[in-house]
């Protein structure tokens, strides 16, 4: 962890328990801000430095490598960007942990479609906002008063998922 302000630990546990309970996060390949999409991270709850997504072989993440994504949770009481590297992923027990009806409707073909790719994405570094900042605070912005050390204690900086 290079720099973090507020208490690491518990923003990144609020971070995965969001992640988990929203289908979605941008994805784009790094500098390259026009293929960002939205995609369906599939995730372990035992892995915390990987992600999954299933996608089409004529993706632009077929090219792998860099990557960045960035995240709001439900009712925008979480932020995060994270960067990562994107790989195949070979594993046919991983394939088969996350392969589900919803996936399937993807590929015409199901599993044995031929435009079908499994990526990992290995996680790097990430930068995590806890958007509870609290009425008090709402209040204070609203009336255009200074809420930026408390703000500080729910950002954490460049921490390794």
């Amino acid at each position: 962890m290079k720099h973090a302000e507020g208490n690491p630990e518990e923003l990144k546990k609020k971070f995965w328990n969001a992640l988990a309970d929203s289908p979605f996060l941008f994805l784009q390949r790094t500098g390259e801000s026009d293929t960002a999409v939205p995609m369906s991270p599939q995730l372990d709850k035992d892995a915390n430095s990987a992600i999954w997504f299933f996608t089409h072989t004529k993706s632009k993440f077929a090219a792998l490598g860099g990557v960045t994504a960035t995240f709001q949770g439900k009712g925008h009481d979480m932020f995060a960007r994270f960067d990562g590297t994107l790989v195949k992923e070979t594993s046919q027990e991983r394939f088969d942990q996350f392969w589900n009806n919803f996936v399937e409707a993807w590929y015409d073909e199901g599993k044995n479609d031929p435009d079908l790719l499994f990526l990992r994405m290995d996680l790097g570094n990430a930068e995590i906002w806890d958007g509870d900042i609290g009425l008090l605070n709402t209040a204070k912005m609203a009336l255009g008063r200074y809420v930026e050390d408390k703000a500080e204690e729910r950002h954490v900086k460049e921490t390794a998922l």
